[in-house]
């Protein structure tokens, strides 16, 4: 709802809207009117996602100043040891995009999903470039273990045909995340047209893709469905999840953490340790144990 205040004997308009765009210090953003405003932040502050409702004050004719970020109902982030990194705001599902070429890692795969579940946000896989047949049942083969302990995993070929991806997007704002060169762009062409997010060639030689996408930007679906691009990642920091929450980052151990002898159990080597037992009883992988340990490490 807009609203007319008097501030030194002008008119000032305030709006309502959402962040659909963020470059660097520079937001676009969507009025609940439908008006698109280009905005900066009041002061030096940052920390505007892509997918944040926020209150802004119009300036001149097309542009404004945001002046308070909206409480938010989930944040996806990744941090190092000295900076984070906003991906996005109050997103709903997170699609982890992989492809069968070029290689895709698992680990970055794993702390996609710990990131996801610290949030409670849902994550699918999505499996690009499945006409690649013989490249796309080796990834397939791989990837099954997340859809054995209940992650989703869609196989597609955007290029070709992007319909089995549409039934996990009805109702959710997503955020396609993944390595560059696994296709998130093209996923998005093939949704949304009109977007015409660039894209590139991998490089065969050094099993990489190129970055094409520069900025995180917010499409509409539909009315009820939004998906987010953003720039590839080749690392995910956690640091800004606690140690000994690590753990509720694997779904599958849910059932056993708390069963430990001691109450303060790290799941290394401690005696009477519960995940430790269900990975040598075969209710849990002991892959998936040691990307746990791996992570506690770094």
């Amino acid at each position: 709802m807009n609203a007319f205040h008097k501030l030194s004997g002008k008119k000032v308009l305030h709006h309502t809207g959402r962040i659909i765009a963020v470059y660097g210090r520079h937001y676009t953003v969507e009025t609940s009117d439908g008006e698109i405003l280009s905005c900066v932040m009041r002061g030096k502050k940052g920390g505007v996602a892509c997918g944040d409702f926020v209150e802004i004050k119009a300036t001149t004719p097309g542009q404004g100043v945001i002046e308070q970020i909206k409480p938010r109902k989930a944040l996806l982030y990744r941090s190092d040891a000295f900076k984070e990194k906003i991906i996005a705001a109050n997103v709903t599902q997170i699609i982890i995009v992989v492809a069968a070429e070029p290689s895709f890692s698992e680990e970055l795969i794993n702390r996609c999903l710990v990131a996801a579940e610290s949030e409670q946000i849902k994550a699918i896989l999505v499996l690009n470039k499945a006409d690649l047949t013989e490249l796309s049942d080796v990834a397939a083969k791989k990837l099954s273990l997340y859809e054995i302990i209940g992650y989703p995993l869609v196989k597609i070929s955007a290029l070709q045909d992007v319909s089995p991806l549409r039934p996990y997007l009805e109702g959710q704002v997503s955020v396609l995340a993944g390595q560059s060169g696994m296709g998130k762009s093209t996923i998005l062409n093939a949704l949304i047209p009109e977007a015409q997010r660039a894209t590139a060639e991998i490089s065969v030689a050094l099993d990489s893709g190129c970055h094409t996408t520069t900025h995180t930007h917010l499409y509409h679906i539909d009315s009820d469905s939004d998906i987010i691009d953003s720039p590839g990642i080749q690392a995910f920091g956690l640091n800004h999840i606690k140690v000994e929450n690590l753990a509720w980052g694997f779904i599958e151990f849910h059932p056993h953490i708390g069963q430990c002898k001691f109450h303060n159990c790290k799941h290394v080597n401690e005696p009477g340790c519960a995940l430790i037992q269900a990975a040598e009883e075969g209710k849990i992988t002991t892959r998936r144990l040691d990307f746990y340990h791996k992570l506690l490490q770094n």
